[in-house]
């Protein structure tokens, strides 16, 4: 480390000893500090109270020849805030003023300070000139710029006074071996309280996900709870990249990496018994980073087959397939249908110590204690039908798979259904019928379908109607004829309609599964050796009175489950 007398002076500091503002040992002391500390000369010089910032700003305006600059008489509403991140304007002591054209003009009481002017410029992509200030002032207005961001930023986010928020235990989940970026969160309080509470509110409430979403002049927070999304809160554009960041260091990812998508996970204890996982993904958009969180809730695969609203014969026809000693159960359905929670409810069934389960998962989301899950890693060639493989020689007696996707991973999983493995996977049909047709249609021939399958689950999740303020809907008998209910029906249905009260969201609360479940009979199974088609499949299920989606989603309707409405949104006629 150099000392004092080692220091040798030049530029503004010796222009003020020159002119016998500063002594020399003192502006010696004052350049080795500002080194050191990484900050501006003059700032240094001024704390200390070495001299007075308006003599040592006329200084600076006679050996740079620059103007002075007013500071008190610029009106502040026309700064270009939203430009300069908050950290920048402490760490290298400056303000930005005004822009003109592709100009960015910043305050510094230090002339020599480039590296204010070269962080800022890289950061903005703005050609950037210095404006000099009297230090003072400067000090003034940077505290009342960051004191009018907070406001700002607190009247917009509602109130965060929630006690322990920002001690919150959060930490990152390190799924892959790369560097994760960090920051100190010393000066980044109120957007560490925030992303805290929101993950918070997301989980009291219920959501499924959570969408951080920058656009040109906006900026919104949207929770998806039963199914739907809606906007909860809408902070200030300008803080997009600093909540972006958070999210970045929080899940582990590379902070300096905005031009390509990234994955993480966020494990957040809400207590020592309890932890929720977050399955967090980048996008580079127009205006900045998208970023989704996924709430996985441990809870949500141990809630038992009962609370997943199969009716009686659907849950028995389950149950007698995940208790065969081998075949393929298929669970399908979009993305957000809940097959993930129908596979994990089976292998919590299935789940005891005399059975050895493998699941290959893209990715996992919720641990399983007693079951070996893994990752599928397409980088490093570990996909689906090489984790298949692998599981055949690891003594397997239940093996699930995440997704059926090609016509190598179908084949291994049907062999490993016809040699004595309980196999499950999910495809992503519309119905059962067309998940036969898929198969065929991938290159599986019809004698292996036909004897490997032994059930097809396909289902949606309805939301469910609010038990405190549900209404009963009055609609005329032709309505009811029309939507699909039987004459000899209409007496013994309970419609129901959502109004909405301070217990849930516009009528609704939580969700309800609808399901498809078909049994692989002798018949079904001779007309898929025919390599009949899904419409010939899907009359001959109706024939044996298996219901489809849309009967199922009427009982649900006439038990008062969910609305007609809901019936037709997540269902066709």
């Amino acid at each position: 480390m150099n000392a004092p007398n080692t220091v040798r002076l030049s530029g503004l500091a010796l222009r003020l000893v020159d002119d016998g503002i500063l002594d020399e040992e003192p502006a010696k002391q004052a350049t080795l500090e500002a080194q050191q500390s990484n900050r501006p000369f003059v700032s240094c010089v001024v704390e200390q109270g070495l001299a007075d910032s308006r003599v040592i700003a006329k200084a600076a305006s006679e050996e740079f020849g620059s103007p002075l600059f007013d500071l008190e008489a610029m009106n502040r509403e026309f700064m270009p805030a939203s430009l300069v991140d908050s950290k920048l304007v402490q760490k290298h002591h400056t303000l930005p003023l005004y822009k003109r054209g592709n100009r960015l003009f910043i305050a510094v009481s230090d002339p020599t300070n480039l590296k204010a002017i070269d962080e800022i410029k890289f950061h903005t992509g703005l050609s950037v000139e210095a404006v000099l200030v009297e230090d003072q002032l400067l000090s003034q207005a940077i505290t009342r710029f960051l004191e009018q961001e907070d406001s700002n930023f607190g009247s917009s986010l509602g109130d965060l006074d929630d006690a322990g928020l920002e001690d919150l235990d959060v930490e990152a989940v390190d799924t892959d071996d790369k560097d994760g970026g960090g920051t100190s969160d010393e000066d980044e309080t109120p957007i560490v309280r925030f992303v805290n509470k929101v993950l918070v509110d997301a989980i009291k409430t219920g959501a499924s996900d959570i969408h951080f979403e920058p656009y040109e002049k906006t900026y919104r927070v949207r929770f998806r709870t039963d199914g739907i999304l809606h906007t909860v809160t809408s902070p200030p554009q300008n803080l997009g990249g600093r909540l972006a960041a958070r999210l970045k260091v929080m899940s582990q990812m590379d902070i300096s990496e905005r031009r390509v998508p990234q994955d993480g996970r966020i494990k957040m204890k809400l207590s020592k018994k309890r932890a929720i996982d977050f399955r967090v993904n980048t996008l580079p958009t127009l205006f900045g980073e998208k970023i989704v969180l996924r709430i996985l809730d441990p809870t949500s695969a141990q809630m038992g087959i009962d609370a997943l609203g199969y009716e009686p014969e659907q849950k028995q026809m389950y149950m007698d397939a995940l208790h065969q000693p081998q075949g393929m159960v298929l669970v399908t359905g979009p993305t957000g249908s809940g097959k993930t929670v129908s596979l994990y409810t089976g292998l919590n069934i299935l789940n005891t110590a005399e059975r050895n389960i493998s699941t290959a998962e893209d990715p996992v989301e919720i641990n399983l204690e007693g079951i070996n899950q893994v990752n599928v890693n397409a980088k490093v060639g570990l996909n689906f039908a090489e984790a298949l493989r692998s599981f055949l020689r690891q003594d397997p007696d239940v093996i699930m798979v995440g997704e059926i996707r090609d016509l190598e991973t179908a084949e291994i999983a049907i062999k490993a259904a016809q040699t004595g493995h309980m196999v499950m996977s999910t495809l992503h049909t519309n119905s059962a019928a067309e998940t036969v047709t898929r198969l065929l249609n991938m290159g599986v021939p019809p004698f292996n379908l036909a004897t490997s399958v032994s059930l097809i689950i396909a289902q949606r999740l309805a939301r469910r109607l609010c038990a405190t303020c549900a209404e009963p809907a009055d609609l005329p008998p032709e309505v009811l004829l029309k939507e699909g209910f039987r004459e000899d029906q209409l007496g013994e249905l309970n419609i129901m309609k959502p109004v909405g009260c301070d217990k849930c969201n516009n009528g609704y609360k939580g969700r309800v599964g609808i399901y498809e479940v078909v049994r692989l009979t002798p018949e079904l199974s001779r007309i898929i050796m025919e390599e009949g088609n899904s419409i010939m499949i899907d009359q001959q299920a109706r024939k044996e009175g298996f219901d489809d989606l849309r009967r199922s989603a009427l009982k649900k309707a006439a038990q008062g489950l969910t609305s007609l409405e809901e019936v037709n949104r997540v269902t066709k006629d």
